[in-house]
């Protein structure tokens, strides 16, 4: 008996075999990338780094020494580092000197893509549940230092395999030192690191093909909905980053679903003439990231999965550029 069952037993096992061979190919060939392969950890490190500094509030000494760290890192990978300086006052009275973060890579380049985020942290946590802590500083690792993580480890991976592309990356100060009861048309007292940009441009005529700003993109089971700015402004590149995240395999955080309007430092890159959109965890409800403000924005609460899916999301959308004829 066992002999007559032995020549059908090889005959299954090679035919499943086949057909699991055929199978890990089909699923490679449909997640195969043109960009290298972003490292999750290695963009956890660079926020545990930049939270480890304290919070960084404008005017203090944990901003500073992150500012230091943030330059010397990206000319260790290769790029060319400027910060741009200026007065700048908050709405409390405050007065600051503010410092964008400027990184080109490959500036020689004609044909180029802006990546961005804020680098600064809110000096309180005003949307705390308990009442003690609204007036008390956070570590703002989700809501800043994420966003600069996944910049960093892209500009080590573009270090290593250069895009047909130049890129550049601009880290916003004083983003989130805005007041909570702000009545102006458009939210003036937030985003002043891209305000000031906007107006007074490095670049004179300075036109990359698009922009992509990164805000709140590392918490646990982040979705990303498609923004009222981000559509009026720049359909066209919403279409590609989401429809390239959803193509490669996250789709759960690249959700095909419209949100509200939000001023946020794309909506002053689009002023200055640059089609740029939001990759933000802001839902269709108008709800932003659960621990949004509040002490509870930690390391503890910043996922390896959700940096991993951004940043090789945006890896993508570059290294599958194309130069112009």
């Amino acid at each position: 008996m066992n002999k007559i069952f032995i020549i059908p037993l090889i005959a299954l096992c090679s035919f499943l075999a086949c057909t699991n061979d055929k199978k890990t190919t089909e699923e490679t060939s449909v997640v195969k990338l043109s960009s290298p392969d972003f490292n999750a950890d290695s963009a956890f490190a660079y926020t545990k780094a930049q939270v480890d500094f304290g919070p960084r509030i404008p005017s203090t000494e944990a901003h500073t020494n992150c500012l230091n760290y943030l330059v010397k890192k990206f000319k260790s990978f290769g790029g060319e580092v400027f910060v741009q300086q200026g007065a700048a006052k908050t709405y409390d009275g405050k007065n600051h000197q503010l410092k964008n973060i400027i990184v080109a890579f490959n500036p020689e380049k004609t044909q180029r893509v802006l990546i961005t985020a804020h680098w600064d942290a809110r000096p309180f946590s005003d949307q705390d549940p308990d009442p003690k802590m609204k007036n008390k500083p956070f570590d703002a690792a989700n809501d800043g230092a994420s966003g600069v993580a996944i910049m960093l480890e892209m500009a080590r991976q573009i270090q290593q395999k250069q895009p047909n592309v130049g890129v550049d990356f601009m880290l916003w100060d004083i983003e989130d030192y805005g007041s909570s009861d702000d009545e102006s048309a458009d939210d003036t007292t937030w985003c002043i690191g891209s305000q000031y940009w906007a107006k007074n441009p490095l670049v004179k005529g300075y036109k990359p093909l698009y922009g992509i700003n990164l805000d709140m993109v590392g918490g646990s089971n982040a979705q990303f909905t498609q923004d009222e700015i981000s559509r009026k402004y720049a359909p066209e590149v919403v279409q590609k980053v989401w429809s390239i995240g959803n193509e490669i395999g996250y789709a759960a955080y690249f959700v095909n679903e419209i949100s509200g309007s939000i001023i946020d430092d794309h909506y002053w890159v689009n002023k200055a003439g640059i089609p740029c959109i939001d990759i933000i965890d802001y839902s269709a409800d108008g709800i932003f990231y659960k621990n949004w403000h509040t002490q509870l924005d930690n390391l503890n609460n910043i996922d390896r999965n959700t940096l991993k899916a951004v940043g090789q999301t945006v890896l993508e959308v570059i290294f599958r550029e194309k130069l112009a004829a």
